[in-house]
C-alpha cells in the first residue's frame, strides 16, 4: 500500500509538471497520448472501486489496438476523459487516488490475503495491488518517455515492479525465449541479478551453482521496457552485452515482450 501511494504522488508529481502540449504528447501504447494513459489510471481505479463504466458512445471495439473486453473497458474511459480539460484530469487523478488510499488503508490484513481475481488469475488482493504498482510504475515511464523526462527508476516501486516481472521470467524465458533445458540464464541489471534455470521447465532461481549458459546485462530501464513491448527489441540490442551463449541470450532478448 505504502508502494502504491508513493508510485501515485510520482505520477501526480510527474503530470503537474507538464505543460498543455506534452499532456498531447503520444507514448509508446498504440493510439495514447499521455492524457490517455493518465485517463486510464483514473478508469481502473474507479472500475476497482465499483464505479460503473462509462459509455462513451465510441465504437471502440473497431480500434486496431483494442483486442478484448478489458481493452475495450479502459478505452471508454479513454474516451470518455477526452472531453477534460487537462486540468480537470489531474484533479480527477487526485481525487480517485485520493479516495482509493482511504479505502485500501481502512482495509484489513485479512481482506489483503483473501483470494481475489487478478490479472494474473486468482491470488490474494495483496497480489493485485503489488500488480497495480506495476502497471501505475510503467505508465510512470511511458509518459516519461513521451515527454523527454527521464526518472522514476529507484525506490519501492520500480522494485515491486521487476519482482512482479519475476513471476513471468522463467515463462518468457523458457517459452517465448526457448531456452533449451539444462541451460541457465543470468540478467544482471546492474545492482540487481535475476536467474532462471531449465530443468524440465524454466524457473527463477535464488541463485546459480556456477556460471550461467549466457549472462544478459542490460540496463533496468531497457529491461522493464523490453518485457512491457514498450521498445522494439532491435532497437535495444546495442544496448545489452552478453557473456556466453550470444545467440540464445539475443533470442531470449527478442522476445522478452509477455504485456503491454
Amino acid at each position: 500500500m505504502n508502494a502504491l501511494a508513493a508510485e501515485w504522488d510520482a505520477l501526480d508529481r510527474l503530470l503537474t509538471e507538464l505543460d498543455d502540449a506534452q499532456w498531447e504528447r503520444g507514448t509508446p501504447l498504440p493510439g495514447w497520448r499521455v492524457r490517455d494513459i493518465a485517463a486510464h489510471l483514473i478508469g481502473t481505479e474507479l472500475m476497482l472501486s465499483g464505479e460503473p463504466t462509462p459509455d462513451s458512445g465510441a465504437d471502440v471495439t473497431s480500434y486496431p489496438h483494442v483486442h478484448n473486453d478489458i481493452g475495450a473497458r479502459n478505452e471508454h474511459y479513454v474516451e470518455h476523459f477526452r472531453g477534460h480539460s487537462h486540468a480537470e484530469v489531474l484533479a480527477k487523478f487526485r481525487e480517485t487516488t485520493a479516495a482509493r488510499l482511504a479505502s485500501l488503508r481502512s482495509m484489513s490484513d485479512e481482506d489483503f490475503h483473501a483470494l481475489a481475481m487478478t490479472p494474473a488469475g486468482q491470488d490474494t488482493y495483496a497480489r493485485f495491488m503489488r500488480i497495480r504498482v506495476f502497471d501505475c510504475w510503467m505508465h510512470e515511464q511511458d509518459i516519461r518517455d513521451a515527454v523527454g523526462l527521464p526518472g522514476g527508476e529507484d525506490g519501492e516501486p520500480p522494485e515491486l515492479s521487476i519482482d512482479e516481472i519475476t513471476t513471468a521470467l522463467g515463462f518468457v524465458v523458457g517459452k517465448r525465449g526457448g531456452a533449451p533445458d539444462g541451460s541457465s540464464v543470468t540478467f544482471d541489471l546492474g545492482g540487481r541479478a535475476l536467474h532462471v534455470v531449465v530443468d524440465g521447465r524454466a524457473k527463477v532461481v535464488e541463485s546459480l551453482p556456477g556460471e550461467p549458459t549466457v549472462r544478459i546485462a542490460l540496463p533496468r530501464g531497457v529491461f522493464t521496457r523490453l518485457c512491457g513491448g514498450r521498445v522494439d527489441p532491435e532497437t535495444a540490442l546495442p544496448s545489452v552485452s552478453f557473456d556466453g551463449d550470444e545467440a540464445l541470450g539475443q533470442q531470449i532478448v527478442r522476445h522478452l515482450a509477455f504485456t503491454i
